[in-house]
């Protein structure tokens, strides 16, 4: 059962990806040849009046081939014939439909869960004997009804940004800065930790009950929020706070979908999990996608850019080269990736 849901997260993500590729293509005008789900041997086809669609075996990509993408093309609704702006529109495009997608998914999710978590302290725990605080955040000066607005310098959008900085910060000394009668309150030396439990987790946020402008607006800071996680993530994976070991790949993404769908005892808790991975997934595809690595959308993005400085595109077969090399790498990586996700099943 793990494997379908995970099957079904792959294909909604991968088709709203090229659809946005292929929809916006055709607004342009251009002649879209080749519509893909999938990469690998072809399981189905059917050609259309000017595109041939297709599933294919291996769920880990798809692509939308266009007229004069990689090469020369005289044909008048080929996409180098195209202005510039239309064409970053195109390379885009899929990106910005992974993101509406996570938007959508964190909007179903927030309402799902039926109320939103705040970031303003409701109360501290205390030793169920003595009745004394556990917190070490309250004695460093936090209060009740002081709301979040930095931590270690980084600014708190939402309880994921929260979560992120105390598993981060935890049982650090740092500088914390909250909103208090309206005014923001600068608090140093703080340290997080629930001296009962030993938990990083030393307080308790307030609860807002559902209305449309908090469900909206939570819902596209979270996506904010996690954008941002993805892009520190890959900052820490550059700088080596992270290693190889660390990546994981459609199989371990199967494996944490399948953990995800069996957390909880109904099935609204197992479906606001899946769909809350869900919606991670489908963000860090979008901005995985906009970075300038050959083959993804970015370096195609980085190269209409060069076009529109110098006014004159770098020649079809060298781009093409370079994406070629580019996509041969990442196929070397996901290969490699796999295998260490199936070694960790073995083990």
């Amino acid at each position: 059962m793990s494997i379908i849901i995970a099957l079904l997260v792959f294909f909604i993500i991968v088709v709203l990806h090229e659809s946005g590729h292929f929809i916006v293509a055709k607004l342009c005008g251009i002649r879209v040849n080749k519509f893909a789900i999938g990469m690998g041997p072809v399981l189905l086809k059917k050609q259309g009046k000017e595109t041939e669609y297709s599933l294919r075996l291996l769920p880990v990509g798809g692509f939308c081939a266009m007229e004069g993408e990689d090469d020369d093309s005289n044909d008048p609704r080929a996409f180098n014939r195209k202005s510039v702006p239309k064409r970053m529109a195109v390379v885009v495009a899929g990106a910005v439909m992974n993101l509406i997608l996570g938007f959508v998914l964190i909007l179903i999710t927030t309402i799902l869960y039926g109320d939103i978590v705040s970031l303003k302290v409701a109360d501290f725990p205390k030793d169920e004997e003595t009745g004394v605080s556990c917190s070490t955040s309250e004695t460093c000066g936090l209060q009740v009804g002081d709301e979040f607005v930095t931590i270690d310098g980084m600014r708190i959008l939402t309880d994921t940004d929260l979560s992120y900085k105390l598993q981060t910060c935890g049982g650090k000394d740092i500088t914390v800065i909250v909103r208090r009668n309206g005014e923001k309150v600068t608090l140093n030396h703080v340290t997080f930790c629930n001296t009962s439990t030993q938990s990083i987790l030393d307080f308790y946020v307030k609860a807002e009950k559902l209305n449309v402008f908090n469900v909206l607006s939570y819902s596209f800071l979270n996506t904010v929020s996690t954008g941002r996680l993805i892009w520190s993530s890959l900052f820490d994976l550059l700088t080596g706070k992270y290693g190889f070991s660390d990546l994981s790949g459609p199989v371990g993404i199967v494996s944490t979908i399948g953990e995800a769908a069996s957390y909880g005892e109904t099935f609204k808790q197992h479906l606001t999990s899946v769909l809350s991975l869900a919606s991670f997934i489908t963000i860090n595809v979008g901005i995985f996608n906009l970075l300038p690595i050959p083959a993804l959308d970015g370096a195609r993005l980085v190269f209409l850019v060069i076009e529109a400085i110098r006014r004159k595109p770098i020649p079809p077969e060298r781009e093409g080269m370079v994406h070629f090399i580019g996509m041969a790498l990442l196929f070397l990586l996901m290969i490699a990736v796999s295998i260490q996700d199936i070694m960790r099943l073995l083990q």
